[in-house]
């Protein structure tokens, strides 16, 4: 029997996800029905790979009411950090990759960000509404220290005073600064840190390759500190797992000058069922059919529900517990008091620099 604090002898650590499920765009996939059967069956974890490949946008519109965000942009797709339960796994199958092991291992960098994001803001339509970074996967992910694209699409948003949203879980964000001091000084830019749980065992198991609690609360005090203003997401909290920590990470985000905070609870959709469920099953044995229960109490008695307005808060008596849980803590450490509205008005695309010869 295997119990919460241990892990099979087979796991890949560092890993989130365990396996590579079927990417449901694809005719022929293979299946290991009998370990027995094949001789060559290799599933070591493969080192992270990096793609390169041209887009012909890079800001896209984001049509659903319940995200916080009316544009986002994506530099990587894929993400190192590997959390388990992450919504972008799905994604990824539209690149021809699984959600699973691919997602994490196969990562697609977008170099042509900057010239693509130029173009963008020059459109003559272009109203300077916020563009909210990392509206899908991270956009401090480790390929970030190598590439540095996230940087340079930065000091092209405080060129053109473009007013940016971002979100992120890793500690690379301080490294840039100096930059977004810039933008806040001019009401630009508004920062939201993802800490869904103080506990590091459990976070270097859902979410094996981020940086630590401690490390993201930094985040929080360094740049509000730097004039920053800060939110946290609370998210997504796993009844069960997670949800217990609401009033310490709410007390702990706002002594450290969070402003702000908002949570979601976890949903299942896609793929992404079948990789949290593995997950569950090898990391908290004990505790699996709690936890399951509780997340399909959240969504109608299954693990995911789509509805606009529903789908990332939950519904039913446990998902009623968290939200009145979040707000009277929110109330008791004074977040949420001043929404932050960033500033679109001093929006200009430069002028070309005229040659000297």
């Amino acid at each position: 029997m295997i119990l919460d604090n241990e892990t099979p002898d087979n796991y890949f650590k560092g890993r989130g996800a365990q396996f590579n499920p079927h990417n449901r765009f694809a005719k022929n996939e293979y299946a290991k029905d009998h370990d027995e059967g094949i001789d060559d069956w290799e599933e070591e974890d493969q080192k992270t790979s990096f793609i390169f490949g041209k887009s012909k946008t890079i800001v896209n519109k984001v049509d659903s009411p319940d995200v916080g965000m009316a544009y986002s942009l994506n530099p990587y797709q894929g993400c190192e950090h590997g959390c388990t339960y992450c919504y972008a796994r799905n994604a990824h199958e539209y690149w021809g990759f699984s959600a699973g092991l691919d997602f994490e291992r196969k990562i697609i960098v977008k170099t042509d960000a900057p010239a693509l994001f130029k173009k963008f803001l020059e459109r003559k339509s272009w109203d300077a509404s916020v563009i909210s970074l990392s509206g899908n996967t991270d956009c401090y992910q480790p390929a970030e220290r190598k590439f540095r694209i996230t940087r340079q699409l930065l000091e092209i948003a405080l060129e053109y005073k473009q007013p940016i949203g971002m979100i992120t879980k890793n500690a690379l964000i301080l490294r840039d600064t100096d930059l977004l001091q810039e933008m806040a000084k001019l009401n630009l830019c508004m920062v939201y840190v993802s800490i869904n749980s103080l506990n590091e065992q459990l976070r270097q198991k859902m979410e094996p390759r981020t940086t630590t609690a401690k490390q993201r609360l930094k985040i929080v005090e360094e740049l509000s500190k730097a004039g920053i203003p800060m939110g946290v997401m609370v998210a997504p909290l796993v009844p069960g797992l997670s949800d217990h920590e609401i009033p310490l990470i709410l007390k702990t985000i706002a002594n450290c000058g969070a402003i702000s905070a908002g949570y979601t609870i976890v949903r299942l959709n896609g793929a992404i069922g079948g990789i949290f469920e593995d997950w569950l099953r090898k990391n908290y044995p004990d505790r699996f059919e709690k936890v399951w229960h509780m997340i399909q109490s959240c969504h109608g008695g299954n693990v995911n529900d789509s509805r606009f307005g529903d789908r990332m808060r939950g519904e039913g008596n446990i998902a009623q517990l968290i939200r009145d849980s979040f707000k009277l803590h929110c109330r008791l450490n004074h977040l949420n008091e001043k929404r932050t509205e960033l500033d679109s008005s001093l929006f200009k695309v430069p002028k070309p620099q005229l040659s000297l010869f």
